[in-house]
């Protein structure tokens, strides 16, 4: 009763909207992903409605639950690199044995969140660089928000005036304004579609698991390494930018349990997030730290109705344009980039390897199926490292 109580005294309409903006970055920019995945490893039509039920549910549970008990914005989301990748590698793997391998992924996930082994990876890595971590992996979407400018522009520039005015007069405000707008603009020239959505409930289809070493090395040890070192490591990166001591071992084994729980019906793995994340952490879902949790329990109930009308994403998908996605999670960002590379340049003995690990991040780069993110922090704790040397 008191964490309810604590909900409805600290919730707002701009923590509402940030969880819907987070959400909605969230299916938009990867679930078609997930659809690939399961379609890839040989997933009929009901199996991956189900895929996309047991990843949603499983994000809005994980995300209302653990939100309310530790009343800090913790979102998590399913691994888009873990999917990404399980479309690369499903040749020659079954659907069974991809489940038997969803399932050893998330006990190996749940371990390392259990005996603290991946709490303290992230104890040795100094703030300004999982500041210039979470700079480099959010910048890409404001990027891409100012990219699209050019094919849209009446829809993309009235969205930035929206900003650029909601910042001046109403800042707490801001991002509902840029919604509100991009909302306006695209029904007003004719881009909503929202009659042609099927609103079918989603159904969740048990999948037997197989376990083989196919499985083992082809699904379960990649999409285990993929998810906490392109996932998890941004998304804890994320919680210490924003100021957050969120317990990192609970949470992780949390996630893994989940995954656990949900993989037979195509789950296949639930991590902490990062970028949907820094929605809910900005001050656009209030101006009060102690307040944003509330927005990321709005988001995790926003997942829960999408996963449980699974059957109209693919229509939703389509309802919004691309490019007012893209403008409302970019413009929503603008404040956390600022904040993290004020965070990571502000120390001038951080300063360089801070740099080298934005620009690192930023580029995207991928080796050995691990994202940019893992290699950022590898570039610069080099760089800490020789800098050191040098020193000595």
């Amino acid at each position: 009763m008191n964490r309810l109580s604590a909900f409805g005294r600290d919730l707002s309409v701009s923590a509402v909207v940030a969880g819907f903006v987070a959400m909605l970055v969230g299916v938009t920019s990867s679930i078609v992903v997930v659809f690939q995945a399961a379609q890839a490893l040989g997933a009929d039509a009901a199996q991956v409605t189900s895929w996309i039920w047991a990843t949603c549910v499983g994000t809005g549970l994980t995300s209302l639950g653990l939100s309310v008990w530790y009343r800090r914005p913790v979102l998590t989301a399913w691994s888009t690199p873990g999917a990404a990748m399980l479309v690369s590698a499903a040749a020659g793997v079954t659907l069974p044995e991809a489940i038997g391998g969803f399932v050893v992924s998330a006990l190996l996930i749940a371990l390392s969140g259990a005996t603290g082994l991946f709490a303290r990876v992230m104890d040795r890595i100094p703030q300004p660089l999982a500041a210039g971590l979470l700079g480099g992996v959010l910048a890409r979407f404001a990027l891409d928000a100012f990219a699209a400018m050019p094919g849209d522009p009446l829809l993309v520039g009235a969205m930035f005036l929206a900003y650029l005015l909601g910042r001046r007069l109403w800042p707490r405000y801001a991002v509902p304004g840029v919604l509100l707008v991009g909302l306006l603009v695209a029904a007003g020239t004719g881009r909503m579609h929202l009659e042609t959505v099927d609103w079918r409930l989603g159904a969740p289809v048990w999948m037997a698991p197989e376990f083989t070493l196919r499985g083992l090395f082809s699904v379960a040890l990649p999409l285990f390494v993929v998810t906490m070192a392109s996932q998890n490591l941004p998304g804890v990166a994320a919680q210490k930018a924003a100021g957050y001591d969120t317990p990192v071992s609970p949470v992780i084994a949390t996630t893994g349990v989940a995954t656990l729980l949900l993989a037979p019906f195509g789950g296949y793995a639930l991590n902490l997030a990062a970028i949907t994340a820094s929605i809910c952490m900005s001050r656009e879902a209030h101006e009060d730290p102690a307040r944003r949790w509330t927005s990321s329990v709005m988001a995790g109930l926003f997942y829960l109705a999408v996963g449980l009308a699974a059957g109209a994403v693919a229509g939703l998908l389509g309802a919004f344009p691309k490019a007012m996605v893209l403008a409302v999670a970019g413009f929503a960002l603008l404040g956390t980039i600022g904040g993290g590379l004020a965070t990571a340049m502000g120390d001038l003995t951080w300063r360089e390897p801070a740099l080298v690990t934005f620009l690192v991040t930023l580029s995207g780069l991928s080796m050995a199926g691990i994202g940019s993110a893992f290699w950022g922090v590898v570039a610069g704790t080099l760089c800490v490292a020789v800098m050191r040397l040098r020193a000595g």
